[in-house]
């Protein structure tokens, strides 16, 4: 079976790709590069001993997508995770965000709806439920005002795909992630920020390797036990796998409605500091950091509920917090040498 994968050789695509290869699918990465690079290619051939399809192109040309569609007429799903992603980018350059997360979406979905069946994967975020008012957050927790153009282009998301479902052959599940972290075991992929990282364990681990003098800790004034955000951070190759779970699941009609609904985290809050601290204690590192003023965009705390993942799609996260901080640790320390 043919599987499109869009931004396939980002971060959480790349790994992915793997875990389908492993499992036999046929793959196609689609990927404009603007955030990534083709050399990821070489981690997955060497990972899987096979070469995926790669075909560069940038979802927001819409041409392009019909184009792609009537080349592979053979695809028996997509996953879809080419995005722009980072909040605090998002509330900078708010346009960015709403060209490259919603235009995309609708050219992928316009060319979905004209086949007679149609399964789709949908990267969405735990930033659609905003401030949640309780922890750890369920699938049916209300969906608060995003705290982000970021957060608000995954709800608007979410909300075009489930009215383009009502009328058309298209199936989707739509997975929430917490935080994803880490990087395959083998250090042949992992997390490969251009610029300055927005995330946090890439500028621990930078700042670790030396190439930043200290990390910015975003405010230590929050309501939570050492006044730090909580997250739940997830092994992004746990993530990985739970996609071609939920694929599987599409693909074998085993889901009972034509959108479903996943939370994918660990279910455990860490706080900033409580991170940094793992870090060290794995990396034998001492972390040099300081408390800055609050990021606009940021929540205090968000962690899931993971019920319904581990009970309905059979999926459960198996790594640590120390297991992906030190496979983080692994390959930035391969990729700087």
């Amino acid at each position: 079976m043919k599987i499109v994968v869009t931004g396939g050789l980002g971060f959480i695509g790349s790994h992915t790709v793997v875990e389908l290869q492993n499992e036999g699918y046929e793959v196609v990465i689609v990927d404009n590069l603007s955030n990534s690079s083709e050399d990821v290619l070489k981690g997955i051939v060497a990972i899987t001993g096979k070469q995926p399809i790669f075909e560069k192109l940038d979802l927001r040309e819409k041409a392009a997508v019909q184009n792609f569609f009537q080349k592979h007429t053979d695809i028996s799903g997509v996953i879809h995770f080419a995005a722009s992603k980072a909040v605090g980018e998002s509330v900078e350059n708010p346009l960015l965000y709403y060209e490259n997360n919603i235009s995309a979406l609708v050219y992928l979905l316009q060319e979905l709806q004209q086949k007679p069946e149609a399964h789709f994967i949908f990267s969405s975020s735990c930033t659609v439920y905003g401030q949640a008012e309780k922890m750890p957050i369920t699938e049916d927790a209300s969906i608060q005002t995003a705290m982000s153009p970021y957060g608000n282009t995954k709800q608007i998301g979410e909300e075009i795909i489930t009215d383009v479902a009502k009328v058309s052959n298209i199936n989707a599940i739509l997975l929430r992630y917490f935080n994803p972290i880490g990087a395959h075991p083998s250090a042949e992929i992992g997390e490969l920020p251009i610029g300055i990282p927005q995330n946090l364990v890439p500028f621990i681990t930078q700042t670790g390797f030396g190439l930043r003098n200290e990390l910015s800790v975003y405010g230590d004034n929050y309501p939570t036990p050492d006044g730090t955000c909580i997250r739940d951070y997830i092994h992004v190759v746990d993530l990985a796998k739970a996609h071609v779970v939920a694929l599987q699941r599409l693909l074998n009609k085993k889901n009972s409605d034509k959108i479903e609904i996943f939370n994918l985290g660990t279910g455990t809050g860490s706080s900033v500091l409580e991170v940094i601290n793992t870090f060290e204690k794995v990396s034998g590192k001492k972390l040099p950091y300081k408390i800055v003023d609050r990021r606009e965009g940021d929540i205090t705390s968000a962690y899931a509920n993971t019920d319904k993942a581990n009970n309905v799609l059979g999926w459960k996260a198996k790594s640590t917090l120390e297991d992906g901080l030190a496979s983080a640790w692994k390959w930035e320390q391969k990729i700087r040498s």
